[in-house]
């Protein structure tokens, strides 16, 4: 490309000075030409009336007197009647130009001038003009070199950000040419890598919940299908059966509301259901690895609570923070039911040493963790109850109290309040 343009620059340039060039050459030759016409009728001019003044004074008109009147490199001849012809100055070879006079006691007069003198101040001329067009395409390389660079650097930044889009490297450059048409070209670029870069977070935040959350779930049912394995009881298959199929649809659930919310995270699907049938089924669900662990998971509180929120979400919310007190937590987990204002709260809390003081409020930051493990589970738990129009707030850090608000009122028919939580 800066070939070409170097190339199309150079060759308009070319052409005017060929145009214009020619021309002025002519002009000046013709100018020339007419200017040197000039003097020499203007000399012959001079010469007849030197004479006529030297006749008329009655005084001698020979060569050696005019001599001194004629400029270098002419000749002339001058007649006077009755006299013979007096030549000055040498006669010139080849072609000249020839200029007359007669005066006023009859006398003519004959300048020339060789050629040649207007030919050298015609070359001159013509020297100064080659001069000015070789420096004129000179100025007119380097400045097309410059526009060149100017126009094809950018495209080969622009070039190079698309490349990078299309190798995975979704950053944008934010660089900005003064040109506005390859500006709007970059800002098309940089919107792109923005769209892209926030398409791959999502794609890599969607893996890692889905990992996390699935996680728990898998081991539950593959302890739930060990346990068919191993016994012969009908019963106790049938139980197991059940429990592991309630689990199948927890699964489900868990990846409906995931590729729910990286679609939109505030797309819920809330419907009023009782808080105690999540609570036991989270209870049933988590006491096998709580007595595996010699700790005790209990529940208390107010019974009978129906709130507004996905039940389906609302368990994997609870999951996430009797997982935390299994893996962080100590001592008895207890999960209580309260009522502040319009709205259901179930607490979270364990005996352990809590949450310590340098992660504070941010618990619920994406990869923040006390320990070796992922830092997504509360993260993760805190959108999902935002998603049914809810909140999770940690209540208390020492001992660790998580609480849960669920509005008890459809947003429908009455909005929900906010009160704020009470520490304990």
């Amino acid at each position: 490309m800066r070939r070409r343009l170097i190339q199309s620059t150079l060759a308009v340039v070319l052409v005017v000075i060929a145009v214009f060039g020619v021309s002025l050459v002519i002009v000046e030759t013709r100018t020339i030409s007419n200017s040197a016409q000039e003097r020499v009728d203007l000399e012959a001019a001079r010469l007849a009336s030197i004479v006529d003044s030297r006749l008329l004074g009655a005084g001698s008109v020979d060569a050696e007197v005019l001599s001194g009147q004629l400029t270098q490199e002419r000749y002339a001849v001058i007649r006077i009647p009755g006299k013979p012809a007096i030549e000055v100055g040498s006669r010139p070879d080849g072609d000249v130009i020839r200029g007359d006079a007669r005066g006023e006691e009859g006398e003519s007069v004959v300048v020339e001038e060789p050629r040649s003198s207007v030919t050298r101040e015609v070359g001159r001329t013509f020297l100064i003009i080659a001069l000015v067009a070789l420096l004129a395409v000179i100025a007119a390389v380097l400045l097309a070199i410059r526009q060149a660079n100017r126009l094809a650097s950018p495209l080969t930044d622009l070039a190079e950000t698309a490349e990078r889009l299309g190798s995975g490297d979704p950053r944008p450059r934010h660089k900005r040419y003064g040109v506005p048409e390859l500006d709007r070209v970059a800002d098309v670029l940089d919107a792109s890598a923005e769209r892209i870069a926030r398409m791959l977070t999502a794609e890599r935040r969607l893996a890692a919940d889905a990992s996390h959350q699935l996680r728990t779930p898998l081991t539950a049912l593959s302890m739930r299908l060990e346990e068919i394995t191993l016994t012969d009881d009908p019963d106790t298959v049938k139980d197991e059966a059940t429990i592991a199929l309630t689990q199948v649809e927890r699964l489900t659930d868990v990846v409906e509301r995931l590729l729910t919310n990286s679609r939109d995270p505030r797309t819920g699907s809330a419907v009023t259901f009782d808080l105690d049938e999540v609570i036991q089924q989270q209870l049933a669900e988590w006491r096998p690895a709580y007595r595996s662990a010699g700790r005790a998971i209990v529940s208390s509180g107010k019974r009978h609570l129906r709130a507004v929120g996905t039940p389906g979400a609302v368990a994997q919310v609870l999951a996430a923070l009797i997982e935390n007190s299994l893996m962080h937590g100590g001592g008895t987990v207890a999960l209580r039911t309260r009522v502040t204002g319009n709205q259901a709260v179930i607490e979270v809390t364990d005996e352990g040493s809590g949450v310590p003081a340098d992660l504070g409020a941010r618990i619920f930051e994406r990869a923040i963790s006390g320990r070796n493990s992922t830092g997504i589970g509360l993260a993760v738990a805190r959108d999902l109850a935002e998603a049914d129009g809810g909140r999770l707030e940690m209540l208390q850090a020492q001992p660790p109290v998580f609480g849960l608000f669920l509005s008890r009122t459809a947003p429908s028919k009455r909005p929900a309040t906010d009160d704020e939580p009470t520490v304990r």
